[in-house]
Order: C-alpha cells, then sequence, then structure tokens
C-alpha cells in the first residue's frame, strides 16, 4: 500500500532540479522516502513525480510514526565519523544495529504517546538542542529523540527563528544553511576532522561515545560547531591571560611595525597591493539538486594558500598583539591609561554627533520627500487654477498674463519634483558616510574595554608578585606587552582619524556642491518664469 502525506506548506520547484511544486493541504503519494538529506521523492494528483523537503509533507499513513524517524533520520547529514566526506549512508553495523533497535522501539511504544511528544516538542523551540545529550541510543526513549522536529505550522516557525542548527540540517536548500554548510565541498574535506576536541568554554564537552559511528549522531550539533573553531588556536584560551602571561610568545614570519610619524604612532602601510575580484555569482547545485549553492568567480588564484595558513594561524585573537613591533620605547602605565580614555572620550562624542546627524537628515530626506513637495504642487496648481478662472472673463487683453501665471504654476510643479529627487543626489552619501562610521565607531567600545581590562590586570600584578603567582620578570613582560597594545591602539586611531578627515571633506564637499547646483536651478526656472512678466 502507498504511503500518503499531506502538504503542510507550500513549496516552489526550481527549474531543473528535479523538485515536485506542491500546495499546502495537498495530498502527495511517497515513492521514495529514502532520498536522503532532508528530502523525498512524491508523486501529486496529476502523476508528477519529483524531490519535496521532508518538513513540508505530514505522513498521513497508519505508519506514519515510523516514517517520519525513518525520514528525519536520513535528514542528519554532518556526521563525523571517520568517513571520508563526513557522511553516512547507514551501510555500517553500528547503523544497522541502531535502525533494528528504532524498529523495536517503535512497536513498543503507542500512537498516542508519539503524538503527545510531538506536540510538547512543537512548542519548544530548543527541543532539538536536546538530542542525544547523553549519547546512549539504547534507552526506550531514543527512537522519540528523533522527533523532536516540530510538526505544527507554529513549531516550524518557532523552530525557524530559533535553531539555526535545524536550517542546517532539515532547511530548504535555498536557505542559508549555516556555518556547517560548507563543509560537504570538496576542496573543505580536511576540516571535517573527527578527532579534534571542542572548546570546552564553549560548552560542547566530547565525551568517549563520541567515538562510535552510531552514537556521535547525537552530537551532530556538537560536531557542526568544532569542526571550524578547534582550527585556531587562539580561541583555546580567551582572555587577556594568554597575551600578557605567556611565557614564550610565537614567532611569526611576518611582523607588523609601527613608527612615529608626524602625528604619532602609524602603521606601515604595505608597498604592494593584493587585488582579488569577487564577480559573476550564480546559483549552482549538486547530488541532484538536493544541496543548491552559490559559486563565484575569483580572479586570486592563491585562496587555497591563504586558507590553509589561516587554519595554522597561531596569532588569531589577542594574540595579534605579538606580531606588532613598535619602533619607540615603551610607555609608562600612567600615560597609556591617559591615551585610552582620551580615546573612549573622543569615540563616544563621535558616535553622538553621528546619531544625531544620522537623525537630523532622516528628518529632512522625509520633509523633502513628503511635505514640502506636496507645498510646491499646491503653489502650483493653485496659479494654474487662477489662470484657468482668469482666461472666463472673456477680455482679450490678457491672454498673456494667463500663459505667464500658468508657466508660473508649472514651474513650482517642476521645482516639487526636483525637491523630492534631490535627496538621492546629495544626502544619500552624507547619510551612508555616516552609517558607515556609526558600524565603526560602534566597535570601540569592546576594543577599549580590552586595553582597559589589560591595563587594571597590570595594576592588580604588585600583588601577584607578592603572592609569588608570578615572577617580577613576568611583570616587566606584562608591562611591555601593554604599551605594545597602547601603540597599536593609537597607531589605529591615527589610522581612523586620517580616513575619517578624508571621508568626511569628500562627502561634505560633495553635499555642499549638489546643494548649490540645486539651488541654482530652482533660481534659473523662476528667473524663466519671470521673464514671461513684461514691467509696467
Amino acid at each position: 500500500m502507498a504511503t500518503k502525506a499531506r502538504v503542510m506548506y507550500d513549496f516552489a520547484a526550481e527549474p531543473g532540479n528535479n523538485e515536485l511544486t506542491v500546495s499546502e493541504g495537498e495530498i502527495i503519494t511517497i515513492t521514495n522516502p529514502d532520498v536522503g538529506g532532508g528530502w523525498l521523492e512524491g508523486k501529486n494528483s496529476q502523476g508528477e513525480r519529483g524531490l519535496v523537503p521532508t518538513d513540508y509533507v505530514e505522513v498521513s499513513d497508519c505508519n506514519s510514526w515510523k516514517h517520519k524517524n525513518l525520514l528525519q533520520l536520513f535528514s542528519f547529514q554532518i556526521i563525523t565519523d571517520g568517513t571520508k566526506d563526513g557522511i553516512s549512508c547507514g551501510n555500517s553495523l553500528a547503523d544497522q544495529a541502531f535502525f533494528d533497535a528504532l524498529s523495536s522501539n517503535t512497536a513498543q511504544t503507542s500512537s498516542a504517546a508519539k503524538s503527545s511528544n510531538q506536540v510538547n516538542n512543537a512548542s519548544d523551540p530548543w527541543s532539538s538542542w536536546n538530542i542525544g545529550k547523553s549519547g546512549n541510543w539504547d534507552n526506550g526513549t531514543s527512537g522519540d529523540s528523533w522527533a523532536t522536529k516540530p510538526e505544527s505550522a507554529a513549531g516550524q516557525r518557532n523552530s525557524a527563528s530559533n535553531n539555526w542548527d535545524t536550517a542546517a540540517t532539515f532547511g530548504h536548500p535555498q536557505a542559508y544553511q549555516g556555518p556547517a554548510a560548507a563543509d560537504d565541498d570538496d576542496w573543505d574535506d580536511d576540516w571535517d576532522d573527527p578527532k579534534s576536541s571542542s572548546p570546552s568554554y564553549l560548552g560542547y564537552k566530547e565525551t568517549e561515545s563520541s567515538e562510535a559511528g552510531g552514537s556521535q549522531r547525537g552530537n551532530s550539533r556538537a560536531a557542526a560547531m568544532k569542526l571550524p573553531l578547534n582550527k585556531f588556536p587562539g580561541f583555546a584560551k580567551p582572555g587577556m591571560e594568554q597575551y600578557l602571561l605567556a611565557k614564550q610568545l610565537a614567532k611569526p614570519k611576518e611582523k607588523i611595525p609601527i613608527i612615529i610619524g608626524d602625528y604619532g604612532p602609524m602603521w606601515v602601510y604595505p608597498t604592494s597591493t593584493f587585488d582579488c575580484v569577487v564577480a559573476d555569482p550564480k546559483k549552482g547545485s549538486k547530488m541532484y539538486g538536493l544541496k543548491s549553492y552559490i559559486e563565484y568567480q575569483l580572479t586570486c588564484t592563491e585562496w587555497k594558500t591563504g586558507k590553509r595558513k589561516a587554519e595554522k594561524d597561531e596569532t588569531v585573537g589577542v594574540m595579534i598583539f605579538s606580531t606588532m613591533e613598535p619602533e619607540a620605547p615603551d610607555l609608562d602605565m600612567v600615560e597609556i591609561e591617559q591615551k585610552c580614555d582620551a580615546v573612549g572620550r573622543f569615540t563616544k562624542a563621535m558616535d553622538d554627533g553621528v546619531k544625531e546627524l544620522l537623525t537630523v537628515g532622516q528628518e529632512h530626506w522625509k520633509r523633502c520627500t513628503g511635505p514640502l513637495p506636496k507645498e510646491y504642487q499646491k503653489i502650483g496648481k493653485a496659479l494654474q487654477s487662477l489662470a484657468l478662472v482668469f482666461s472666463t472673463s472673456g477680455y482679450q487683453g490678457e491672454s498673456d498674463l494667463n500663459e505667464a501665471i500658468t508657466e508660473a504654476g508649472k514651474t513650482y510643479e517642476e521645482i516639487a519634483s526636483l525637491v523630492a529627487d534631490q535627496p538621492k543626489k546629495d544626502l544619500h552619501f552624507l547619510m551612508e558616510t555616516n552609517h558607515e562610521y556609526k558600524g565603526f565607531l560602534g566597535c570601540f567600545p569592546d576594543i577599549i574595554g580590552a586595553h582597559k581590562g589589560a591595563i587594571e590586570r597590570v595594576k592588580e600584578s604588585d600583588k601577584l608578585v607578592a603572592t609569588s603567582k608570578i615572577t617580577p620578570q613576568d611583570k616587566q613582560n606584562m608591562v611591555k606587552r601593554v604599551s605594545t597594545m597602547a601603540y597599536a591602539l593609537q597607531a589605529e586611531m591615527n589610522h581612523f582619524h586620517s580616513n575619517r578627515i578624508y571621508d568626511y571633506n569628500s562627502v561634505i564637499r560633495l553635499y555642499l556642491e549638489q546643494q548649490a547646483q540645486f539651488y541654482e536651478t530652482i533660481a534659473q526656472k523662476l528667473r524663466q518664469a519671470l521673464s514671461r512678466f513684461p514691467v509696467m
């Protein structure tokens, strides 16, 4: 007997992907539930066949609960059980044993309990985070844990908005698949390291059972998170202490020199520029349309070398300061703290000024595109109405006046159009620049907080020396490294000021030029209208 399924959500097929367009409430026949990747093959009432997302249908057969669990089982793609591609096809002995256990548990569980679990899970947006926490699939609830995907419409919406890992495993290929979606790519196999341990501070602790292929499916969420993060050793020990108290800093091949210029510490800019153009984006698909992605054309040919270098980079996070070499004597702590406070005061004041200009600019934009053009249009229509009234008098000597008044009314209507279009020519660029600097300034509180935290740690170093927790040499190293951080902050601020002066000079100059041209155009049109009225 063929398995029937009811469509819960509308789905539009994409041409060339072997997909099937279905509508909410439609009944389809499942012809192949084992397609994998969160898809199944179905046939509609017109006999058309194609792929439909598993999440979009609800199996209505008597064996619906078992089918749903099997379909959801196939939809988990990120499995780090030592397979080559990170994707298991369910052919191992552990997989077979798991299927047998799942079938036996299914037969022992009542359908009423299953329905209750599905309803409860639909209202819990965090339900999919709790899949397989213990890594033990032999208990009686192992089958139910695979059914935690929300089945109701409300549950589907909650899951989409609160669980980005659900989108990564169950989502439609048109949508963004999350940070782990790119791990299937052919050139990215070296990221799929099943032996790598996730950082403990993230809350993902790898258990012994995670080494087993069948058990590790329960930790697919943790595996998806740990794949990219464990490649960067700088995040293993978060905090400023990693840099301040390191016995021996890494010696990178490339150093970032800081020189003293005319305006203080400055970065040494590279003499050669690196050009890379990302162009011609197009949508592609693989696995017979089961996976879609966006592909780009890169003019850079050394991207793979850069990728390998980034994976082995030891100077990430706070360790970036170990690559900097100020060509100046060390600063004392009083001067360091004063300069840090000065940066904080300026960035806070500039942030307030930028926000104020944005507020005023938005109000002016609304006025120029709303009430102000309407006022000019009212003046124009009133003048044209007056000319029409004058023309009904029958007096032969006023035709020139009526035409002049009509042209004056049309001039005001043209001015209304100019006023409505003007913000796009000048205010737009000023607002864009302010939005960019608003984003830049939003980064400074964290930057200044990190520097102040380092200063506080140096202040506490005397107590640590007194209690023999660190040596006097360690304290000297801390002062020297905080001095390096201070030079880096000053160099970055001088770079920021240089760009700020150039950007605001350019954009305000453009704004004033466009404003002058705008009012000159209005004045010219008014003079033309004025010339039609003779002097009496």
